[in-house]
Formats: C-alpha cells, structure tokens, sequence
C-alpha cells in the first residue's frame, strides 16, 4: 500500500475509482476531524445485538477497521467507551459501523476514529445464539465490503475500494491530487473553471 495514501481525501479516492465504493452519505464521523486509511474487517451482526462487535474486537488483525452491517437495526448504540478502549488496545484502525454508537464525547476525546450512521444511546442484547459472521463479506448501502479491501474516510463519508484495485487508485489518486493543485494556481492567476475544465459557456443573447 502507497505510503502516502492516509494524505488522501475520500473524495479524491471515489472519483480516482471511477466514482464507485461511497457508502451511505449517513455514515460520518463522530469529529470532522477523524481520517480513517486501512483495511476492511467485515462483521455482520444481529439488529440490537453487539455479541458479534466485541468478538470482531478480536479476531481482527491490528491495522484492520470494522466495517460492520447491523442489519437495518440502526436505533441502538452498539459501540461506545468501553469497546473502543478494547479495540484501541488491539491495535485496530477504527469503526465504520451501519448503525448507532453512544459515548460520543468519550469516543471524540480519545481520538480513535469512529464513522456511524447515528448516535443513539439505547442499549443492546448479547445473544450466544444469534446469526452474525466476521470476516464474510457484507453489503451496506449496496456497496459490498470484503476483507482486505481498502477504507477511506473522513469529514465527507466512507469509501470503499476492492483489495485488488488499491494499487492502481492509489496511483490516479495521487494523480488527481496533482491535478487539481495546478487548477488551483491557474485559478489564483486569474483563469476560469469554465476555461480550464473545457466547458461551455451560456450561449450568446442575440438581438435582432
């Protein structure tokens, strides 16, 4: 993996991809500041049951983030202080979780980043019998999720790109990058977007 892809913005990756892997526009951080670059551990879990999350916790590899699927049970705060204390011990990379967490001005203050659909501080059941799976690949907001692949996000949302697709984004990503930065200064020197993206104008009022 390119050193310098923790540098790069959510956005930047999505359009490098050929704009595919954003996850639910819901999914944000709990801090605008939070950057997450690492590899998918998938989890599916029951709605209301975290037993499957704090397994996760330890049958993930340390540089992994969870990217977990509830289940369409979003009104429960399945993640918080405690598990995030856990997770940080671990060597985990974050939490991108299709659901709620609470705790959130802990989380926040421990800086471990953490992207979740809502906060919500109702609690959750832990059933030895109910159906989940790790390291299976998931599906959140018709985006499919597999382990290894790569995760990025930050104040604008969460993308997702296949595992064997990380070379090649990385490289146009920091082409884009690139790019963009010498839009930036033509713009400064006086230049228009309509002249440097090539496109076109309002027509002409004639008057006859």
């Amino acid at each position: 993996m390119a050193k310098n892809l923790p540098d790069l913005a959510s956005a930047t990756v999505h359009e490098a991809a050929g704009r595919i892997g954003a996850l639910p526009s819901t999914i944000k951080p709990l801090d605008p500041g939070m950057h997450l670059c690492a590899t998918a551990f998938p989890v599916r879990m029951p709605p209301g049951d975290n037993l499957w999350i704090h397994r996760a916790v330890y049958a993930a590899q340390p540089g992994d983030v969870l990217v977990v699927d509830v289940q369409g049970g979003f009104e429960h705060g399945y993640w918080g202080e405690i598990l995030t204390v856990a997770a940080i011990a671990r060597g985990l990379a974050g939490l991108v979780i299709a659901g709620g967490v609470r705790d959130s001005q802990q989380l926040i203050g421990l800086g471990w980043p953490v992207f979740s659909e809502r906060v919500c501080i109702t609690g959750t059941v832990k059933d030895p019998h109910g159906d989940g799976s790790l390291g299976e690949p998931i599906t959140i907001g018709g985006i499919t999720i597999t382990r290894g692949d790569l995760v990025v996000g930050d104040a604008d949302g969460v993308v997702v790109i296949p595992a064997g697709r990380i070379d090649e984004v990385v490289d146009a990503s920091l082409r884009r990058e690139t790019a963009e930065a010498a839009y930036m200064e033509r713009l400064r020197a006086g230049e228009s977007t309509l002249a440097i993206y090539n496109l076109p104008d309002v027509n002409p009022v004639v008057v006859a």
